[in-house]
């Protein structure tokens, strides 16, 4: 599903989309606050170095961030987000809320300083957690490449999105980035962690959601999909071996560097 040359309702982050490598093509108008907070000086280099990948500017544009937000983002792992959305929405009187699951204190410690990023707020997020927040108060939820794993786990994916709904105002936005597995078939499961766009908008649909746009910023022509260790050969994880077994002989990881990151449909939805 691909849809091109519409307005999202973004006022300054007008939006015009098109195919490219690795997003190159897509033309995004970039509000100057969020391109402050991409060039923030709390961002970790670990970080700033996949940009040309992720293309956060132009993704949390066509997202549709915007000052005053309440922002929930589902899992933040390593930070990529959190390293700009806290930020922007400290400086853009918004608020900033994790979803985390795991080491939490670790996370609490790591964005303490409400100097550099704000009141950063956790809540839990697991497969037996409860609400993420209080019902209707949360202008926007982010979810970054984690529907795949949800889809391994019965009833995980049903609970996100039940989560999501709940959290999310009436007219809020589900944005959502996952590796993409068109034009190919879906795995079972999407094992490899590449999801077909239709299967992942009938899913989300299904909970209450409608698909207002997608966009090819994160798409990447070069992924070929058909990796030895699904999507984790690419980088960043790179991948070289199954579990408990050795690397295989001739496996080249320099080949998987030139690929790049993967091939994601970005798609922001409405709670309708």
């Amino acid at each position: 599903m691909t849809l091109n040359r519409r307005d999202f309702g973004l006022g300054a982050a007008a939006l015009t989309l098109a195919a490219g490598q690795a997003g190159a093509t897509a033309k995004v108008k970039v509000p100057p606050a969020i391109v402050a907070a991409v060039n923030g000086a709390a961002r970790t280099q670990s970080n700033r170095i996949r940009d040309p990948w992720r293309h956060p500017a132009e993704t949390l544009a066509f997202w549709g961030l915007k000052p005053g937000l309440t922002v929930v983002e589902i899992a933040p792992a390593g930070g990529y987000w959190t390293e700009i959305l806290a930020p922007y929405l400290k400086a853009n009187h918004g608020h900033y809320i994790a979803a985390q699951g795991g080491d939490v204190a670790k996370f609490k410690a790591r964005y303490a300083d409400p100097a550099v990023w704000g009141d950063v707020r956790v809540t839990p997020f697991e497969a037996d957690s409860g609400p993420l927040g209080r019902a209707g108060s949360a202008d926007m939820v982010i979810t970054s490449r984690n529907i795949h794993d949800w889809m391994w786990t019965p009833g995980r994916l049903d609970k996100a999105l039940k989560d999501f709904h709940a959290v999310l105002k009436r007219g809020g936005v589900l944005a959502v980035e996952e590796h993409r597995a068109d034009p190919r078939p879906m795995a079972f499961e999407a094992r490899d962690g590449y999801v077909a766009t239709a299967w992942l908008t009938a899913a989300v649909e299904k909970a209450g959601f409608r698909l207002q746009g997608a966009s090819e910023i994160n798409a990447n022509p070069k992924d070929t999909k058909d990796h030895p260790f699904g999507v984790w050969t690419l980088p960043p994880t790179r991948r070289t071996h199954e579990k408990d077994k050795p690397t295989p002989d001739g496996f080249n990881p320099a080949v998987y560097d030139t690929i790049g990151e993967s091939d994601r449909m970005t798609l922001r939805f409405r709670k309708v």
